[in-house]
Formats: C-alpha cells, structure tokens, sequence
C-alpha cells in the first residue's frame, strides 16, 4: 500500500486568544490529527511538521507557514493537505485556483476535515468550488459592510481610528486636543502665513525644534517624534480635521471633535498653496492623450479600429488600427488594413458631423423646435470642434465612405435640447472620402476639405536648392556638411530634392503629389534625372 504524506496546515484571522495555552489552532490540528489516525488503513501517514497561521487573513496567500508548505508540496515532501474547514486554506476562488495547479503539478491534493471532501475526485472539486463561491461571496459582503459602516460614521463626524493626527488624542470616537501638540500645529499655520512657502516653513520648524507625533507602536515600540519634512508640513496644512471636519473619499464631513485652527486661517493658507503649487490642485496633469474614438470605429468588414501609439524624438504620435496590422506590422499588401493619424482623422470625423448638423438643422433635426432653440444650437454647433466627438456613437470606414451614426441622448445634451426633440432619422451620416496613403499609413480626405502640404518634403527642396548654390558658388560638401552639422552622405542626398522637376514641385506645394512622394521616400529612391521621366512616374501612381 502506497504511503500517502499528510501535512495539516492550520490559521486564525485573528490573533487575539492565541496566547492560551489551548487555542484554536491546537484544535484545529487535533481534529485534523484524529481524522489522519482514522484513516490510517489507507496508508495515511501525519507529517510532524507544523504549519500554523496565526492572525492572519485567508484572503490573501502572502502567509509564511502556507508559503512553507507549499515549498514542501512542490519539492515532493508531501502528499496531501488536511485542513479543519477549507476557508482556513484559503477564502479567494482564485487563490484556490491557483492553490489547486500547484497541487496538481505536485500530484498531490488536500481534503477537509470537516465537510468531507477531497479534490482527488471530480465531485469534490465541484463542491469545493461551490463552497469557496461562498465563502468569497461572504467575505467581500462583510468587506462592503465594514465599508459603509465606515462610510456611515465618517458622515456623522466621528473618528474611525488609524494614526492619530499630531494635534489630538483620540477618545473613543472621537478626539481631543492635546494642548502641546496643538501649539505646534498652530505654529506651523502661522509660520507658513508668513513665509509662503514650505521649505522655509521646514527650515524654520527645524531650528525651532518642532517634531512629528510620538506613538507607541503595538509591539511597544516608541516611534515618531522626527524633524517634520515639507510633505508632512503640506499634509498638516491640507488637512481639514484641524478645523472641526472630517474628510472620507473627498467628501468633507462636519466632525465631532473640537477645532485647533480657525477656519478663516485654514482658508488663507489653502489659498496660498493653491497660488503657490506648480500644478494647480485640482487639475490633471498632461497624462496620455486621450482617444475619444476609441471602441467606436470599425471597417467595412466589422472588425475594430484600436488605438495605439509610437515614440519618436520624444513626440508622441497616435494612431487608430486595425488589429491585422497590429498582429503584421508590414502586411505583404501594404493597402491592407487600416493607419490613421488619430488627430487629424477626429478632426475629420468632426468637421464631418458639424457639416451635417449645421444641414440637417435648417431642415429636419429638430422638427417642433421653436426659433431660438435652434439659433442657440445653430451657435453652439458653429463654435464646436473636438466637443462633438462624444456625440458619436460609431463610425464605419467603407469604399470611399465615412458612415457616422450620433448617439440621440449625447447629442441633446451637447446642443442643449432635449433628446426626444431630437429626429432619429438625422442621427446618420455620411462622408465620401479620398484616401492617401503614405507606406501603410492613411489619411482620409473629405468632401472640402483642403489639402495638406507636406511640410518636411517643401523644407527638403528649399535645402536642396539652398545647398546646389554654395555648390556652384565652389563650396565643398565637407564645408556644407560641417556647416549645417550632418554627414557629407545626408548633404549629397538633400541636393538630390534640387533636381525634382517643376511640375512636381507644383504639385507638392499645392498638396496634389502622388501618395508614394514623400521626403523619405525620395532619400531612399533613385529619383530619375530625366524630368519627363519624374512627371511619368507621378502620371503612372
């Protein structure tokens, strides 16, 4: 009969009783200890090692004597675990999860002692999952209801523990002054009154001394007590409970306990860090560009547009795309798939919903409006730009064709009339377009729209004529090169934009070159000499 390894692992939430010399992780361990004896005859035999828990959480796996244990199980040292209840284990249907590969990769499993099951068999599994839905389920309620209760009392201005704020001592649920403490407190306003500034506040505190709280940590160590830093004088001046409230998610609560600072005084000094921070309180940062298309736009085929974006030369460029190019960067048909430059392609979508609006309002928008509600959309909509992109609800990129369809309950909300005034039959539109394309990137052109120059290929041809003449006026390329810091290579190719012909140049100053023409492209080509040959090649695109 095959030997079959038994460790029990035990825990307790809390540790509150384990001094006892009986407690319950003892009897835990002798229940699992009997239930092994018991089943003796199938060759169970108990590990002596102990892998106790105690005061602390099942929902977590970060627990030294299960970490112990599990090092034990991956190493082959034991075959099986025994717990008293399966929520000792673990109270997370995903830890469990996790748990349960680890054994499985370790050929080994676990039974409860109490609930008579193992994971040996597919019945056991099944009940275990059943058993750990609810034993998470009920502690993520408990976790919701100890949140409200906190919610509750934050409202009602009460003191719901955690670090006592230098100033107070706390009382119950409430606190109380501490006179010295306080003294300090209203220094430090009053030193920041003056000088406006926080790391001559810090300065001034140091000389005079003033320190952080003392306190008494659980194992009865003595902490606190340090030179203040200008982070802890900012969230001393910041913080509102030392005029009477009580601060919970961003929502000020008037509290129960006495005020050490005036609230005027507290108001002046929020008004000074508010004029004096480098970032205004209140206000992101830049962040990441937002992409307000994003989810909303789809090819002819359904399948989504994404937005992604690249780096270069520390500028950041967005971009909507399609997921085959994402997968193949470089497709063998570089016209498959979908790259559109986000900024310019939202301003399209956006000139093309204003063109249709400022249409469809003079005729059948919004049939039962009166005169003035239309003048005031009429305005709105003349000034709008970007502010219109939330009205789109999806866009569908067909064979020379944006279709757009506005969402009813945005576009009331943006042009200030109610959106069952709105007429569902003008919420679609569409856009003929022309497409240019530039390698795998696109831009779409719409019906007046007015087309680009390419800006960088226009500065290239006015370098290349502007370095041919120090050429023929007996400069060297070396000269040249040294001049405008670059390689004699890169000099010799920007003379070669010189010898465009005059009807290309033509075309690229009015934007109406080929697609293919691009600085980059002719850096990499050998343009032809012969001027009838360039204007065949842009005839043949």
């Amino acid at each position: 009969m095959a030997r079959i390894r038994c460790a029990i692992y035990t825990r307790k939430s809390s540790d509150e009783g384990l001094e006892q010399e009986f407690n319950s992780l003892d009897a835990q361990r002798e229940a699992c200890e009997a239930y092994i004896a018991s089943q003796r005859h199938e060759g169970w035999v108990l590990n002596r090692e102990h892998y106790d828990d105690g005061g602390i959480s099942g929902g977590h796996l970060d627990r030294p004597a299960l970490q112990r244990l599990m090092r034990d199980v991956d190493e082959g040292r034991v075959d099986q675990i025994v717990v008293y209840k399966i929520d000792r284990l673990t109270r997370s249907l995903a830890d469990f999860a996790r748990l349960v590969d680890r054994l499985d990769a370790a050929k080994a499993s676990f039974v409860s002692v109490t609930q008579s099951f193992n994971t040996a068999t597919s019945m056991g599994r099944l009940t275990l999952n059943v058993l750990l839905s609810f034993a998470q389920f009920e502690r993520e309620v408990t976790a919701e209801r100890i949140r409200d209760k906190i919610a509750a009392s934050k409202r009602k201005g009460l003191w719901m523990g955690g670090y006592v704020p230098l100033g107070y001592d706390a009382a119950g649920r409430t606190l109380t002054i501490n006179p010295g403490e306080a003294e300090t407190v209203r220094t430090l306003f009053a030193l920041y009154e003056t000088h406006r500034a926080l790391h001559l506040v810090a300065k001034e505190a140091q000389r005079l001394e003033l320190r952080s709280k003392r306190y008494v940590t659980q194992s009865g160590r003595d902490n606190g007590g340090q030179i203040m830093s200008r982070g802890h004088i900012h969230k001393i001046l910041t913080n509102p409970l030392y005029i009477g409230k009580v601060c919970h998610k961003g929502v000020i609560h008037e509290g129960q306990h006495p005020a050490i600072i005036e609230a005027d005084q507290w108001e002046r000094v929020q008004q000074v860090l508010q004029e004096q921070s480098a970032i205004p309180r209140g206000r992101k940062t830049s962040g990441q560009p937002s992409a307000p298309l994003t989810g909303k736009i789809f090819d002819s085929e359904g399948a989504r547009l994404t937005p992604v974006h690249t780096r270069k030369r520390g500028r950041r460029y967005d971009y909507y795309i399609s997921q085959a190019l994402k997968t193949a960067p470089v497709p063998p048909d570089r016209t498959t798939g979908w790259r559109l430059p986000a900024r310019a392609f939202e301003d399209r979508i956006a000139a093309a919903v204003r063109r249709h609006l400022q249409t469809a309002l003079m005729r059948d928008l919004v049939p039962s409006a009166d005169a003035k509600l239309i003048s005031d959309a009429t305005s709105v909509i003349a000034g709008a730009g970007a502010d219109l992109l939330p009205t789109v609800e999806r866009v569908v990129l067909g064979a020379g064709q944006l279709r757009i369809t506005l969402s009813q309950t945005c576009l009331g909300r943006v042009l200030g009339i109610p959106s069952d005034h709105i007429n569902a039959d003008s919420l679609h539109v569409e856009a003929p377009f022309t497409l240019r394309r530039r390698g795998v990137e696109a831009r779409l052109m719409l019906d007046g729209d007015v087309l680009p120059r390419d800006e960088t290929l226009i500065a290239n041809i006015a370098k290349g004529h502007a370095m041919l003449d120090e050429v023929m006026a007996g400069r060297s390329f070396q000269d040249i090169a040294s001049d405008h810091a670059l390689s004699v290579k890169r000099v010799q190719q920007i003379i070669e934009f010189a010898f465009l012909s005059p009807r290309s140049v033509r075309q690229i100053i009015e934007g109406r070159q080929p697609s293919f023409l691009t600085a980059d492209w002719c850096l990499k080509n050998d343009i032809p000499a012969d001027w009838s040959a360039q204007d065949a090649l842009s005839r043949s695109a």
